[in-house]
């Protein structure tokens, strides 16, 4: 694979991207503006509902954030004239034909001007509705693919992907595409149209009776997990990343596709500095809630290899993968993005190193106390997980009940609570189970092909550094990502 310098590709060129708010696409457009200034145009798609909208949820959620300020101390009171140059915020929403731009003058632009189209736009609750997942996850990727197709100097598609569309699979999981109606249980019978149609059927017939939203939203959900299960995937959010990643594959006749598939995405390692993160991601509600001193057990084996990756690192690999497929008339090629090959950590790294990071800085609570941590206890099966839960709260609950109907619902509120609280952390549970006892790895032989070759061709390893062998799990859980989330989460 022979490889030209990333920082010339970037030079001049045009960049759709997708999603443009979302937690890799804010580090994706502020990595581009630092390291090449001269790129041509950004133009940056989001949801909202008018173009002064738009300009002002991207100042809001991206640029006034931390993870600009390199960018406004290198630019000082020029950093807006080089986003204003450099970008075009544009409302818009995926879910639509030509992505639901409006401005008739600015599509024939974009189709004229974009090199590269980034897809990011994505819902990540594995608990969605299945109207929104469907609908954003899958037919959304269709449109944005339709929309690249008329892109007349299209240079590369890079679509996002997530490597979970694998679902339980044990073992070594390989960079390999799913084909147009393949399921990971052998369930004959799938089709994306069909599940379009279901769910337009449920989502009328819900209306024509007249449900509450709240109970359309339920049944929409439920509906969601029924037909993620009914073809072997744990839940709606990788089944349609997985269909998505199907369709793709099947309508791109010439289209360059790269797929990206990144595991768990964490704190950022060292661009544009470390410990920068936000929103609460799948791993770090863990270390909320154990430095607030709320978790007082965790549910998983402490030996499994959990495959974590810093952001910076996702989005460096994908800056480096549009120059390296660019112009790749009708390839596909898929990278898994993560460390469970080249790097792997066990549960047990962030266990510890969150149990001595808060020992020595203890989270101050409302009271201004701080809150003392000691080990949690480690339900390493459902089994055990199970005994738990029924005798420290099914059995108090129960008690309640009995209680509560004797004294004419005296504590009907309280048992509501408690009800309510147990009910959905089963919810969770039953969600995130295949996770907890997950017992796959990634093959990461493309991405490493791709290490290697930007190695080799001497291109700027130092600029998009994506080696996870480079990171050392100690220090990073408790010098880098923990402090991160203390900064910027639990606040």
């Amino acid at each position: 694979m022979e490889l030209t310098s990333v920082l010339k590709f970037l030079e001049n060129r045009s960049i759709l991207v997708t999603g443009a708010t979302g937690f890799l696409a804010k580090i994706f457009v502020e990595k581009i503006l630092r390291v090449q200034p001269n790129v041509k145009k950004l133009y940056l798609l989001l949801r909202a509902q008018d173009n002064n909208a738009a300009l002002q949820r991207f100042n809001n959620e991206a640029v006034a954030k931390d993870l600009f300020k390199l960018l406004r101390e290198k630019h000082g009171a020029n950093l807006n004239t080089l986003i204003s140059e450099r970008t075009r915020i544009i409302p818009g929403d995926i879910t639509f034909e030509n992505l639901g731009v409006k401005d008739s003058n600015l599509l024939e632009e974009m189709w004229r001007e974009v090199d590269v189209v980034v897809n990011l736009a994505a819902t990540t609750n594995f608990d969605e509705r299945y109207d929104v997942s469907l609908g954003l996850n899958t037919f959304g990727a269709i449109n944005v693919l339709n929309f690249a197709k008329k892109c007349s100097k299209l240079k590369v598609l890079l679509h996002v992907s997530t490597a979970y569309v694998s679902g339980e699979k044990r073992g070594l999981i390989l960079e390999t595409p799913y084909n147009l109606g393949e399921t990971l249980n052998g369930t004959s019978g799938l089709d994306i149209y069909t599940e379009k149609k279901v769910m337009e059927e449920t989502l009328k017939q819900l209306r024509l009776e007249g449900s509450s939203q709240e109970s359309i939203t339920s049944a929409m959900k439920e509906l969601g997990l029924q037909r993620a299960r009914k073809y072997g995937w744990p839940n709606p959010y990788v089944f349609t990343k997985a269909l998505a990643e199907m369709i793709l594959g099947d309508l791109k006749e010439d289209v360059p596709l790269v797929i990206f598939r990144p595991t768990i995405v964490t704190s950022t390692l060292q661009d544009p500095f470390p410990g920068w993160v936000e929103g609460i991601r799948t791993i770090d509600s863990l270390a909320v809630g154990y430095g607030k001193g709320k978790l007082t057990c965790f549910l998983g084996d402490p030996e499994a290899i959990i495959d974590l990756i810093p952001a910076d690192m996702v989005v460096n690999a994908m800056i480096v993968t549009m120059m390296a497929h660019a112009d790749q008339r009708g390839s596909q090629i898929i990278y898994h993005v993560g460390t469970s090959v080249s790097n792997p950590v066990t549960f047990a790294c962030p266990q510890e190193n969150a149990f001595r990071y808060f020992k020595e800085h203890p989270w101050i609570d409302k009271q201004g106390k701080p809150v003392i941590v000691g080990k949690v206890n480690v339900l390493s099966s459902m089994d055990s997980f199970r005994r738990y839960m029924a005798l420290r709260y099914m059995l108090p609950l129960k008690g309640l009940e009995i209680l509560n109907t004797i004294l004419c619902q005296l504590f009907q509120d309280k048992y509501s609570e408690l009800d309510r609280k147990i009910k959905f952390v089963m919810r969770l549970i039953d969600l995130y189970e295949p996770y907890l006892f997950f017992k796959g790895v990634y093959d990461d032989m493309n991405t490493e092909k791709l290490r290697r070759a930007a190695k080799e061709s001497g291109i700027e390893t130092d600029v998009f550094n994506f080696n996870p062998k480079s990171i050392n799990w100690e220090d990073y859980f408790r010098n880098t990502h923990i402090p991160g989330v203390v900064k910027y989460v639990l606040k």
